[in-house]
């Protein structure tokens, strides 16, 4: 019994000793960094979500097009219907064919002649309508099965563009969730580091800004209205004048210089030449991401002016790449 007990007891305190250590809780700069990159996560799906919206645009205005199309090709069958139903009636009204076999076997050959010739024509009439009708209800048939066939897309893009909407807001109540764990202190410590970081880089961006001077024409143009842009706040979906994200900055810059370009970074990445990483000139647009979800301006000296993402601003920042989002286009307008 005694050695039972004694056992036991060192167990009992081998386990109070050698317990495996709870996990630490994580530092102020590991909440940073996580907050930061939920709030990339969501610019990226954000971007997902204009790319959506640009090409549910595009497709909506296709399909009204192209319903426009069947709505004139239903009234062209519809006309011909009657054409031929006119015909028929007036052909049983008339009794034209029961007319001719009696004018057959009569003794007034022009008569029969005339009467022949008459009902030529109303069978080469009714032929020809028959033709034009089938042609019509063929063409009627195609054109519905494409407006089926956009409905199908259409349907597709709004589910896309409401999960990618979704999900840019949930990365955001996730960054926003982890810092309400914090202390308040430690909340308030986080918010001065961020707004010092932010201030430093504002003045280093408004100091590169002075680099654009000497660049011309409609990249020059371009690249001065987003460095004018220094300092704006980072939204979702917004094109100016006083909030912006990527490519809402990058398309308000190029429209300032005659350009026009969708609100996407992806639709812009397709636009435009493309351009060696090597040969890139002040003006170009940069394009990062696989897919692409981010897009800024190259202000030249291996930097570039850009909205970054959710909690940053407008600013001046290194052009080799962007985060876990490598560079993989460039596009000269």
């Amino acid at each position: 019994m005694v050695a039972v007990a004694t056992a036991s007891a060192c167990a009992i305190l081998l386990s109070i000793f050698f317990a495996p250590a709870a996990p630490a809780a994580q530092t102020l700069a590991q909440v940073q960094a996580r907050v930061t990159f939920l709030e990339e996560e969501a610019t990226s799906a954000a971007e997902g979500a204009q790319e959506a919206k640009v090409k549910l645009a595009s497709l909506t205005r296709s399909l009204a097009g192209i319903q426009a199309q069947a709505a004139l090709q239903g009234k062209t069958v519809d006309a011909i219907s009657k054409t031929l139903g006119a015909i028929a009636v007036d052909q049983y009204k008339s009794g034209t064919l029961s007319q001719s076999l009696e004018l057959l076997f009569s003794s007034n050959p022009s008569l029969y002649l005339s009467s022949a010739g008459s009902l030529e024509a109303i069978t080469r009439q009714k032929g020809v309508q028959l033709r034009k009708f089938q042609s019509a209800a063929q063409a009627l048939n195609a054109t519905s099965l494409t407006v089926s066939d956009r409905l199908a897309q259409v349907k597709s893009l709004q589910k896309k563009l409401a999960e990618r909407s979704a999900l840019a807001s949930a990365k955001l109540a996730e960054a926003e969730s982890l810092l309400a764990q914090l202390k308040k202190e430690d909340r308030e410590r986080l918010a001065k580091l961020a707004q010092q970081q932010e201030d430093a880089d504002q003045a280093s961006s408004l100091a590169a800004a002075k680099s654009a001077a000497g660049v011309s024409g409609r990249a020059g143009l371009a690249l001065k209205f987003a460095l004018k842009q220094i300092g704006d706040r980072y939204v979702f979906g917004a094109d100016g004048m006083v909030y912006w994200d990527c490519s809402g900055l990058t398309m308000r810059a190029y429209q300032s210089a005659g350009v026009s370009l969708p609100h996407s970074s992806a639709a812009q990445a397709r636009m435009g030449k493309s351009i060696a990483f090597n040969k890139k000139m002040p003006g170009d647009l940069m394009f990062f991401g696989r897919p692409v979800s981010h897009v800024g301006i190259y202000l030249g000296g291996g930097k570039m002016v850009h909205a970054p993402r959710s909690g940053s601003r407008v600013k001046v920042a290194e052009a080799g790449s962007l985060g876990r989002k490598p560079l993989v286009a460039i596009r000269r307008f």
